[in-house]
């Protein structure tokens, strides 16, 4: 069974070693100019202001994760969309549809939620 997969091993150990080997070699005869300029931090054309290593507030993290859990849903209600028809020529439809809306329903609950609570704002 484990023979089965030689030909993967293989091909990964060759993937790696050809990456690692194209990279050494650029780094070895790549061309060497150090320039003070070329070492300078830049974003977007512009001079950095400030220190790149500040913190985020707790904010910023809290709507992050809200972004996350409303594009995990988007992956749930996606395959459900496409295989509706399906459940309708099996008789279920409704069963199905009623289940999705109870979904949507504690979604737009939790945004609601979220909106009055603030969690969206910004200071």
């Amino acid at each position: 069974m484990l023979t089965d997969f030689i030909p993967l091993f293989i091909m990964i150990v060759l993937a790696a070693g050809l990456a690692f080997s194209l990279l050494k070699l650029a780094e070895i005869l790549g061309p060497r100019r150090p320039n003070p300029i070329k070492q300078i931090p830049y974003e977007s054309g512009m001079d950095p202001v400030g220190s790149a290593r500040e913190r985020y507030t707790v904010k910023f993290y809290l709507v992050a994760m809200i972004f996350i859990v409303f594009d995990v849903e988007i992956v749930f209600l996606y395959p459900w969309a496409v295989s509706y028809r399906d459940f309708i020529e099996a008789g279920a439809g409704l069963g199905v549809l009623a289940v999705v809306v109870f979904f949507i329903a504690i979604l737009v609950v939790g945004l609601l939620y979220d909106i009055k609570k603030g969690g969206l704002e910004f200071d």
